[in-house]
């Protein structure tokens, strides 16, 4: 029964995103009928005329970078959640998007980011070491006694942010390029605008093969939620498995974050809204949650480029306005269980 009910939810959602991609295709400065964009999109690129142009070289790049960097993002924040073993953890707050901006800011202010936006691996390299030494202080500070308590998790993901944000205000202070600048506050507030053909393969292999190898992780994360005294137990050596699968989430959401910039909340989001289609178990969990989170940012970056058009606000913007209240909602009914639970 709980097989044909994910078999039910991913075709639904599959349905979602195609429904979101031509939307997505469709709205915009331009307004193409959507029966028109299938149209265009089945004939495939190269045909001539305005129309094709837009949906194939422009719009279809960011559809597609957003549905990756939607899926890696939930992907990501449904596994932390099981490694912490807290429903608040979160790429962005655990401060793991933050250190992966402040990476990529660093690279783009040196004059090295050349490369890394151009298809190399200079930016996402940078954006991956930066995300994986926020995760290890985060962590180490949560953690005391064997136990990482809520409260501690919060304050240590919020502590690293200031740290991160303040070194990245200050590179950009004692920059003396304009041009550096403007391309670097892309990072802090994240968008899709700059989505390109040729840069679009990197971040599709490290959803695809970090989600893969997490999927194959599956049983180990799922003893994790049960107890780290019953996984070690159970065989499990609890430390180096969650190193390892730091490591992998970092490595994900680096690149990710190398192509998009800092968008928050969607791991915190559409990991609860999976686990209530379809249970806590992440051989389901995870690919439920990389479906609903393409869903949901394709949506939210439609929503960016049209609410106030012709101007465009940024992705991140649009993430943050609907997550802040969802994250307080949390915070209250975490407070409450622990109260309960205490």
């Amino acid at each position: 029964m709980r097989g044909r009910r994910t078999v039910g939810v991913l075709v639904l959602l599959a349905a979602a995103l195609a429904a979101a991609a031509v939307a997505g295709l469709a709205l915009g400065p331009v307004r193409i009928a959507p029966g028109e964009v299938v149209g265009i999109v089945l004939r495939g690129p190269g045909m001539p005329g305005a129309f094709p142009s837009i949906v194939w070289d422009v719009r279809m790049p960011r559809v597609l970078l957003g549905a990756v960097v939607g899926a890696g993002l939930a992907v990501s924040g449904a596994v932390l959640q099981a490694l912490v073993r807290n429903p608040l953890a979160d790429p962005f707050l655990l401060g793991a998007s933050s250190g992966a901006s402040a990476g990529a800011v660093l690279v783009i202010v040196s004059g090295a980011g050349a490369a890394g936006l151009a298809g190399g691996l200079g930016l996402p390299a940078a954006a991956f070491a930066g995300s994986t030494v926020a995760l290890v202080a985060v962590y180490a500070m949560a953690r005391r006694g064997g136990t990482m308590s809520t409260g501690r998790l919060i304050l240590a993901g919020v502590a690293v942010q200031y740290v991160l944000s303040a070194l990245t205000s200050l590179v950009l202070v004692l920059s003396a390029h304009p041009d550096q600048i403007r391309t670097a506050l892309f990072w802090s507030l994240g968008g899709l605008g700059g989505a390109r053909w040729e840069e679009l393969a990197l971040p599709a292999a490290a959803l695809l093969a970090g989600t893969g190898l997490l999927l194959a992780l599956a049983r180990p994360l799922d003893l994790l939620l049960a107890g780290e005294e019953g996984a070690r137990t159970l065989g499990l050596d609890t430390g180096r498995f969650r190193a390892a699968v730091f490591v992998v989430s970092s490595l994900v959401i680096g690149v990710l974050v190398a192509y998009s910039g800092a968008i928050g909340f969607v791991g915190l989001m559409v990991p609860h809204a999976a686990r209530m289609a379809v249970g806590a178990g992440h051989r389901a969990l995870l690919p439920v949650a990389a479906l609903a989170g393409a869903v949901f940012l394709v949506l939210a970056d439609l929503v960016a480029r049209t609410a106030a058009a012709p101007e465009e606000i940024p992705v991140g913007v649009v993430t943050a306005l609907l997550g802040g209240p969802f994250f307080l909602w949390m915070l209250r009914r975490t407070g409450r269980s622990e109260a309960v639970a205490g």
